[in-house]
């Protein structure tokens, strides 16, 4: 459903947001270690959520990559999925037809419309700190 790097980026934003409940920044060895993904794939891809204003980070000894926890509370799934693929996914159509809607629906528009209008408000409802406070928690899990 998500590409490789929206994967690795929304278990990355996870994690920051971890280390940011403990008021802590992560470098991108750490990161790559604990989501399991290559270290240069890594950094393409916190470099795409620092760009979009999702993550924070500081350069130097002490820096690293943050989430303020006032901006991971507010930070939710979407805005992770869109820095990365963009937001075909909201829009799209299931077979990737670029001719596909209402008027002229692919075989399985009908059924795909309702699951994607019920990702996207998963999406627009679940914040970064709401996933890492559960991981912290050990209610959850990235790593099996």
């Amino acid at each position: 459903m998500f590409s490789k790097a929206c994967e690795y980026g929304i278990k990355a934003s996870i994690i920051i947001a971890q280390e940011t409940i403990d008021e802590s920044r992560i470098g991108i060895r750490e990161i790559a270690k604990k989501t399991n993904s290559p270290e240069a794939f890594t950094a393409k891809i916190l470099q795409l959520l620092t760009k979009a204003k999702v993550l924070y980070s500081i350069k130097g000894p002490n820096g690293g990559f943050y989430l303020p926890k006032e901006s991971s509370t507010k930070t939710y799934l979407s805005k992770i999925v869109e820095a990365i693929d963009g937001d075909q996914i909201f829009r799209g159509c299931a077979l990737g037809l670029n001719q596909c809607d209402a008027k002229r629906p692919c075989p399985v528009h009908d059924k795909f419309v309702d699951i994607r209008d019920d990702l996207q408000e998963m999406l627009e409802t679940t914040t970064i700190f709401e996933l890492a406070n559960g991981l912290k928690n050990g209610e959850t899990y990235l790593v099996r």
